[in-house]
């Protein structure tokens, strides 16, 4: 099977980890078997344009049973340049967002199956819809965590590498602070009440941000979003303790996690909950086993079996 995957979410200096995820599934696809061309481009609102001509030459040149884009501009731009079958793999701000989220709803009729990365994208959330689910043509299909990348490492090794004080007390944000639906300002309020001082994703490369997840006592996922929530699970798959809010995989992923929440951001309980963590010499929790239902490889598994259900059909 050889297959082209398509997608505008590409690294760049000020944020190397975009796409990862992606990236992993490309990878974990290939290990599975398949024939994988991947094609990044940069986003913006140029590039989209730009990217139309240059996925049709590709096309053409070269023979594909099937492209497979993630993000829906990027499918929008496979779409516009005759890529058939085509599926679209949608991630969150391209649905929840007032203007993309409209063009993801229109694209949805246009590819043999919608795709997307959590279930909760299927519904509405914040007074916004979520993506038309078409009978026999939609399906789940997540990404996954790359489980030889994250997992467990003694917390004084990790703050040796990183250069950090042994003794500090520390949280972890996982995102880009300018990024408005991560909600970089609720982490700020829950780190202060905790007395904690908190470390910022977004530029860490992404063979380091293992090591920053287990420097920390705690991951704090307080978005308003997630269409899927990858960085709870790979902190889980770290053993370290995750809080976030109930958005994408965090209620199915988190509970009964002793440790952890899935609950509406409140700052006082998420505070005292992170300086229990911050007191503890290195806590850890019970995560790695269920990080494991969304590894990158089970993951890639459900996505070749829609590959082959779209070729059959």
């Amino acid at each position: 099977m050889r297959v082209l995957v398509v997608t505008n979410m590409s690294p760049d200096r000020a944020s190397p980890s975009r796409g990862v995820f992606v990236r992993d599934q490309v990878a974990a696809l290939r290990r599975a078997g398949v024939d994988v061309e991947l094609f990044s481009f940069a986003g913006g609102r140029w590039n989209y344009p730009r990217a139309v001509p240059r996925i049709r030459r590709i096309i053409r040149r070269q023979r594909f049973d099937l492209v497979h884009a993630h993000y829906g501009l990027a499918g929008w731009c496979a779409s516009l340049a005759g890529a058939r079958p085509l599926i679209v793999t949608f991630h969150g701000t391209d649905v929840r967002h007032p203007t993309v989220g409209r063009l993801s709803r229109r694209l949805v009729r246009r590819v043999e199956l919608v795709a997307g990365a959590s279930r909760a994208l299927f519904a509405p959330e914040a007074q916004r819809p979520g993506l038309p689910s078409r009978r026999g043509a939609s399906a789940v299909l997540p990404c996954g965590a790359d489980l030889e990348r994250f997992r467990p490492a003694p917390r004084a090794e990790a703050r040796r590498r990183l250069d950090l004080d042994p003794d500090g007390r520390y949280l972890l944000f996982p995102a880009a602070s300018f990024r408005p639906e991560k909600r970089h300002d609720r982490a700020r309020e829950v780190a202060r009440l905790a007395g904690a001082e908190l470390l910022t994703g977004g530029a860490i490369e992404p063979d380091r941000m293992a090591d920053w997840v287990n420097a920390v006592s705690a991951v704090l996922v307080p978005s308003e979003n997630e269409g899927f929530g990858l960085a709870a699970v790979e902190a889980l798959a770290c053993d370290v303790p995750v809080l976030s809010t109930p958005v994408g995989v965090a209620p199915a992923l988190l509970g009964g996690i002793e440790g952890c929440l899935a609950e509406r951001f409140d700052a006082q309980r998420w505070a005292q909950l992170a300086r229990d963590h911050l007191n503890a010499p290195d806590t850890r929790v019970a995560g790695r086993r269920r990080a494991a239902w969304f590894s990158a490889e089970l993951m890639a598994e459900r996505v070749l079996v829609a590959y082959r259900e779209v070729l059959g059909s």
